[in-house]
């Protein structure tokens, strides 16, 4: 943010109506990331444009609790709102966690393509879940880290696989090929690695860079398992508290700092994986025709073990549906971006 747009928000701070709404907002994302910088530009541009009358707190960084204690903060309204992963979501609209899928997507492409097209299937479950969507989070491509070479699913049966305690995706995903991971709190991934718990995580390289895994770390599995979505939400009742005026002002302020944030996200997960391997990190090379065959029926079958449980099979088969219709028309480009 701009030393002018830090002394704007400042300025309007100090001078806030006493009935302005102040939006409590939690993330893990750390202060000073991407993600936050992002933030905060929004939130300077709400507060000029409201006059004050509305603006956010943060906490970054885990402070209110890993995100499913940050949904029941939301509930029983010590939060209003929240940057979530696919975790977060989980609590509130399970159907979206389709776009979390292991081994669905090829490219960014693709993701695009999918959000698109059935946008109105996700917003009808994030607003049946009881929030506004404010904008998505494009998170990156999940990578698996570890302190061991990985060159396919067999390796990760050997491994101190960690998964995010309650994630049913990444846990349709190990099981599938037939990994018992270690079910730990996002903010107890650190000090776990740190003991020898685990010895292998998964993140987009933004997220394990900035979580600081990576000095934990050696390798890089070079296919990633999934493309990570998440999204940013406020509670329906308050935005409906806000004057139309204001909820208008905050929605055009979140899609155009969001856009942009996506497409720097996508630019930087790029970066950060180079710049991990400069750190010594080993990337392997690509997994052969064979492999990517075999690990394409993994997530068939991953998938199939998750409908009727997050999202119903009807819209599993329409998704991947228009996926292959896609692919059947244009040939796909090569999955991910390492």
């Amino acid at each position: 943010m701009s030393s002018f747009k830090a002394l704007a928000a400042a300025l309007l701070l100090a001078a806030c109506p006493i009935d302005a709404a102040v939006i409590k907002f939690a993330t893990i994302a750390p202060e000073g990331s991407t993600w936050m910088k992002a933030l905060n530009d929004l939130n300077a541009e709400v507060q000029q444009r409201t006059s004050g009358r509305v603006r956010f707190k943060f906490y970054p960084g885990g402070v209110q609790g890993d995100e499913k204690d940050v949904v029941k903060k939301i509930r029983i309204g010590q939060l209003q709102a929240g940057a979530f992963t696919g975790v977060g979501l989980g609590e509130i609209a399970p159907p979206v966690r389709l776009l979390d899928a292991p081994w669905l997507f090829h490219d960014d492409a693709e993701v695009d393509y999918i959000h698109g097209a059935f946008s109105k299937d996700f917003n009808a479950s994030i607003d049946k879940g009881g929030y506004v969507l404010l904008g998505w989070m494009d998170l990156g491509w999940v990578y698996v880290f570890s302190r061991t070479p990985i060159a396919g699913p067999e390796d990760m049966k050997k491994a101190r696989m960690w998964v995010w305690e309650g994630d049913p995706i990444a846990q349709a995903a190990y099981k599938a090929i037939g990994v018992n991971p270690i079910p730990l709190s996002i903010v107890d991934v650190m000090s776990s690695l740190e003991t020898g718990l685990i010895d292998a995580v998964y993140g987009p390289p933004m997220g394990v860079t900035a979580l600081q895994w990576f000095r934990r770390l050696k390798y890089i599995y070079a296919l990633p398992m999934a493309d990570s979505s998440g999204a940013v939400l406020i509670a329906k009742d308050a935005f409906h508290a806000l004057s139309e005026d204001d909820r208008g002002i905050l929605l055009q302020a979140s899609a155009k700092h969001l856009r942009r944030l996506n497409l720097l996200c996508r630019k930087e997960n790029v970066e950060a994986l180079a710049a991990l391997q400069n750190q010594g990190l080993i990337l392997s090379q690509k997994p052969s025709s064979e492999m990517m065959q075999h690990t394409e029926d993994l997530g068939w079958r991953a998938r199939r073990e998750l409908a009727g449980r997050l999202f119903s099979q009807e819209l599993l088969d329409r998704v991947e549906g228009a996926l292959a219709k896609r692919r059947s028309l244009k040939a796909s480009p090569a999955r991910g971006k390492a």
